[in-house]
């Protein structure tokens, strides 16, 4: 296999909790319809980014663990990788936001929870400690979460260090009263949010797969990344729908990664 075919599942903000793994289930089929070999979501998808005016009560390790098993089922029915945008109960204190790797045979791959949380996001969330890396179809992956990924560099760089050929980059974001809505991506007008995922591929040689949700006004879309920085594909504005692209991870390399040198 010279490429990997990717999906993003830029679909809408879910109602509640239930209606959020419903809405994943059905892209996950989708996804494996479109012969996608793994398909990534947004951030917290599953119970639903809790943040105004999206607020909702927290859910249960309960509801979450069900969730989990009914998104296994799905990815083992239809044969495909998932990468989901979630929670997960570490300590009965807080949840944790993570994303819950699922293989094609419904087993868990493991989590990557979010490291370096927003400062608006510590009443609500625990921080998480550990990175790692994945694999599918013998290609090798990590995970940043939104806010790691923007403001903190050294996270792709630890993936890219660590044998990673492309990072996926799950995040939540929409639009703020009075705020500038793009219609192109990376306009200069917005924010620097787009202009980071072109920075964090460019500067690590590594393909960078963004997504979130849709929703009008959106000042961030889903959109992949060449390894030199330059733009493969991304989903129109506040369109929902999966987008599909096929990348080669061969021509991904850690070079820039690795030559970095650390001050004393």
């Amino acid at each position: 296999m010279t490429s990997l075919r990717i999906a993003l599942a830029n679909i809408d903000i879910p109602e509640n909790p239930e209606d959020s793994v419903v809405r994943a289930e059905r892209a996950v089929r989708a996804a494996a319809a479109a012969d996608a070999r793994i398909v990534c979501f947004p951030e917290a998808y599953v119970p639903g980014y809790p943040w105004p005016p999206q607020s909702r009560k927290a859910v249960s390790a309960d509801f979450l663990e069900a969730a989990h098993e009914r998104m296994a089922r799905a990815a083992r029915e239809s044969r495909i990788h998932v990468v989901l945008g979630t929670e997960r109960y570490v300590s009965a204190a807080k949840p944790r936001l993570t994303t819950l790797v699922l293989r094609p045979d419904g087993d868990r791959a493991g989590y990557q929870d979010k490291v370096q949380l927003d400062p608006e996001e510590d009443a609500i969330y625990e921080a998480g400690s550990d990175r790692r890396i994945f694999e599918v179809d013998g290609f090798r992956f990590g995970i940043v979460i939104c806010h790691e990924g923007f403001r903190y560099p050294e996270t792709v760089r630890w993936a890219v260090s660590n044998g990673a050929q492309f990072v996926f980059l799950p995040h939540y974001s929409e639009a703020e009263p009075g705020a500038f809505q793009p219609t192109e991506f990376a306009d200069p007008r917005n924010s620097f949010h787009e202009k980071a995922f072109l920075c964090r591929a460019a500067e690590n040689n590594c393909y960078v797969a963004a997504v979130n949700c849709a929703s009008p006004g959106s000042p961030t879309t889903s959109a992949v990344v060449r390894p030199d920085g330059t733009l493969l594909s991304h989903q129109p504005y506040g369109k929902p729908g999966l987008l599909v692209c096929d990348i080669d991870p061969a021509e991904a390399t850690p070079l820039l990664a690795q030559r970095l040198k650390t001050c004393s």
